[in-house]
């Protein structure tokens, strides 16, 4: 009965403390699984030897990811999320394309911090690579950049005060947008070298190039 009543007595780990646990689990599986996945392969790699990397059950991996792609695009994912969270802090007047240049220079200008909170930058860098080289990732990762741009036209619906269902616009300018950014990061991807302030270079250039491909007459 004393030892129930002390257990009872004891106070709970505060919320701040379990929070910071698991979102240590969290990004030591993310880091031990892309680390396997670097050195092994995607394919080759299983549930069991990551839970067992980064010292923690296949039960524990689960309560954290749903599978093996979610984990290999959680930083991608991130870093989609800052993308969206800068564009809604765009200023309200600024307009719609120059909003969505903005928040993607923004983005990369903060995502070194999140990247680097959870893995080394270089490891990350070699994650593009791995996504672009294995059919299952990469139509993971397409499926959510679409959910990513719907998102992004939603938010530049509610800039505008358009309804996203009846005016064509926002969807069709994030489409126009995402395309860039897609040829963008495989031209990046595709060199081979070079950092996140090379992306952003290369977003810029790619990005100024949108307006004229749609406005101009090429020929002259």
């Amino acid at each position: 009965m004393q030892a129930i009543e002390g257990a009872a007595a004891r106070p709970a780990a505060p919320s701040g403390l379990r929070e910071r646990k698991k979102r240590r689990t969290r990004d030591t599986l993310i880091r031990s699984a892309l680390e396997l996945f670097s050195r092994k392969g995607y394919e080759r790699t299983t549930v069991d030897e990551i839970a067992e990397a980064a010292e923690v059950s296949q039960r524990t991996f689960f309560r954290y990811f749903a599978n093996k792609e979610e984990v290999a695009l959680a930083i991608q994912s991130a870093v989609d999320a800052l993308f969206l969270a800068a564009l809604r802090s765009r200023p309200a007047a600024e307009a719609p394309l120059s909003a969505l240049r903005e928040a993607v220079l923004d983005t990369w200008d903060g995502a070194r911090a999140v990247i680097e909170a959870v893995v080394p930058l270089e490891l990350h860098m070699r994650t593009y690579g791995l996504i672009e080289s294995t059919p299952q990732l990469l139509a993971a990762r397409l499926r959510s950049l679409s959910e990513v741009e719907e998102g992004l036209a939603l938010e530049i619906a509610r800039r505008e005060g358009l309804d996203p269902h009846a005016d064509p616009r926002p969807h069709v300018l994030v489409a126009a947008f995402g395309g860039v950014m897609r040829v963008t990061t495989r031209a990046w991807g595709e060199r081979g070298e070079g950092g996140l302030d090379d992306l952003r270079e290369l977003t810029v250039a790619y990005l100024d190039q949108l307006g004229p491909a749609l406005a101009e007459n090429w020929r002259t």
